[in-house]
């Protein structure tokens, strides 16, 4: 298989080319095929060893990785920040030191602040991919949330995507952002004025809008992406009350009638039913939320497998 990602760290879409992400969804739909598979197990990884390393809580983004090392035949380790050093005051770059000293060939990290993949990357030997920074990057989540879309709309060039919601504290709103519009898609983002800034706009070059109203980001859209509310990022009162949010910017039958008839509507998760999606949008024939799911095992063996030089 031929490795169209040269690089050794993955630490967000912002400055990779189209080639190289079309290189990666290339290669993750090689990867596809193992998880219908009887036995879901290749060796090609076999004798490698991932780290996840997790400041911040989640299910979706860390047991996709764990599956993804584990169908590839690496040994995968899953840290606990919680019963961790660092809940003893061990200092993030002790933390990233120690875990180096044991020579692992990859470390997958979370963090609620901003930058920190980075600053690993500078320290460690291994390949480091980003899984998530504050409200930065998570560029999995937008190779995966890619490579839905390619599969239902074939290409990207000249497709209409909304991006509801919380825009403000979105780290994959940005990520999704980049890539789409790399890719040629255009790109409109929409929800409560405190929470989609206008200095969004200045995010790329072109290929991006911010519509004051979230029904004029949806007419005519190809892809409705609603983002969850990120309440735990909120210092702030940014809208009156989640009812009140519901009726003006959750995503319902109704205003995804606005979009075109074979709209498809994703979501990252989790999920707030009844806030910002309607349970009779999320499991519509139109939502593609679980495919999101499937498609980021794929995703991220191909992350793996790439980051670590892997044949």
């Amino acid at each position: 298989m031929e490795k169209p990602f040269h690089r050794r760290d993955l630490l967000g879409i912002r400055g990779l080319s189209a080639e190289e992400i079309i290189g990666i969804l290339d290669t993750a739909e090689n990867f596809r095929e193992i998880s219908a598979r009887e036995i879901k197990k290749v060796p090609t990884l076999r004798g490698k060893t991932i780290i996840n390393l997790f400041f911040e809580a989640s299910t979706r983004t860390r047991t996709s990785f764990e599956l993804a090392a584990k169908r590839l035949s690496a040994d995968a380790v899953n840290i606990s920040v919680s019963t961790s050093s660092v809940s003893k005051g061990e200092t993030l770059i002790d933390t990233a030191l120690t875990l180096d000293a044991m020579s692992p060939d990859c470390i997958v990290v979370r963090h609620s602040s901003a930058g920190v993949p980075h600053q690993l990357a500078k320290i460690s030997k291994a390949a480091v991919v980003n899984a998530g920074d504050g409200t930065n990057e998570h560029p999995t989540q937008a190779l995966l949330d890619a490579m839905t879309i390619r599969e239902h709309k074939k290409e990207f060039a000249g497709l209409k995507v909304a991006i509801l919601g919380d825009i403000l504290h979105s780290r994959v709103a940005r990520s999704n952002i980049h890539l789409l519009t790399k890719l040629g898609a255009t790109v409109k983002v929409a929800g409560p004025k405190t929470l989609v800034p206008r200095s969004f706009e200045g995010l790329v070059d072109e290929g991006l809008t911010v519509s004051e109203h979230l029904d004029e980001a949806i007419v005519d859209a190809d892809v409705v992406m609603i983002l969850r509310i990120q309440k735990e990022r909120q210092d702030s009162a940014f809208f009156p009350t989640l009812s009140e949010y519901a009726v003006h910017y959750g995503l319902t039958q109704e205003r995804l009638e606005l979009a075109k008839k074979d709209a498809i509507v994703l979501h990252p998760g989790p999920m707030n039913r009844g806030i910002e999606i309607a349970s009779d949008v999320a499991d519509s024939a139109r939502s593609q939320i679980l495919d999101q799911v499937k498609y980021g095992v794929a995703v991220r063996m191909a992350v793996l497998y790439l980051a670590t030089g892997g044949r």
